[in-house]
């Protein structure tokens, strides 16, 4: 059965590559963006099968969060899975960054990465258990909440707090059917992070895996979909680390 999902921050990256998956299972997608409306676009253009739809907002206005679910519900006939991956991710070591822009990076961080997420999953919810749908909820995370961002230190701290976040939701959740679960990506070949992955920079990187590599977007996008499944609902709470053995934690 089709099913309407949103996927937040879809308009390129890992969020186009997901909202492609759900699409190829035939699902009706809603692509949300922030800031790239054509890319947004684009990427709705490229979905196979109809009913697809771009919404775009401004996610850490706790009102346009609000609006954008809404939205979704109306354009796709309901909501039944929503994919948490907007995200911002600012450069801020502590040794070479003021105190004023230390105090916006860790604002604008949480802002989008936890807050606006916590709003949408609020919003995406409640119509679930109003409407008696087994919704899911995906977390995209990240590897650096366990092991540490050193230039990025509010990224991994606010995706620390987005994981924390969906154990939560899922034990709350649960006696409504609804399952949330989290998948933590290590480095994610993506237009974002091109020029990290360039010259000497990126072969170290690619050599933190014994795969000597780092994900594709399409790798990330297929355990989204996985944990967004039927057949996932025993991994509600779950945190599914994706980094090619880049990070091993007990």
């Amino acid at each position: 059965m089709s099913r309407g999902v949103v996927v937040t921050g879809a308009a390129q990256g890992i969020g186009r590559a997901v909202a492609t998956a759900f699409a190829e299972q035939g699902d009706r997608v809603a692509v949300h963006y922030s800031t790239s409306a054509a890319a947004a676009e684009a990427t709705v253009a490229a979905l196979p099968g109809e009913g697809h739809v771009v919404i775009g907002g401004d996610l850490t206005d706790p009102a346009r969060a609000g609006s954008v679910v809404a939205e979704a519900v109306a354009a796709l006939g309901g909501l039944d899975v929503v994919v948490n991956n907007a995200a911002a991710m600012i450069r801020h070591p502590l040794a070479e960054t003021s105190y004023a822009d230390w105090q916006e990076a860790w604002r604008e961080t949480f802002a989008v990465n936890v807050l606006a997420a916590a709003n949408v999953s609020y919003c995406a919810a409640r119509h679930m258990i109003d409407t008696g749908r087994a919704g899911r909820i995906v977390n995209v995370g990240s590897r650096g909440a366990f092991r540490g961002e050193p230039d990025y230190p509010a990224y991994g701290a606010s995706k620390a707090a987005l994981h924390a976040m969906g154990q939560s939701l899922a034990v709350s959740l649960a006696p409504h059917g609804i399952v949330v679960a989290s998948v933590a990506p290590g480095f994610v070949e993506t237009e974002r992070v091109a020029d990290v992955l360039s010259g000497q920079q990126g072969a170290d990187i690619r050599a933190q895996s014994p795969f000597g590599r780092v994900a594709t977007p399409e790798e990330v996008a297929a355990a989204v979909t996985y944990l967004a499944s039927p057949g996932a609902t025993w991994s509600s709470g779950a945190i599914l680390d994706l980094n090619g053995a880049s990070y091993l934690r007990t």
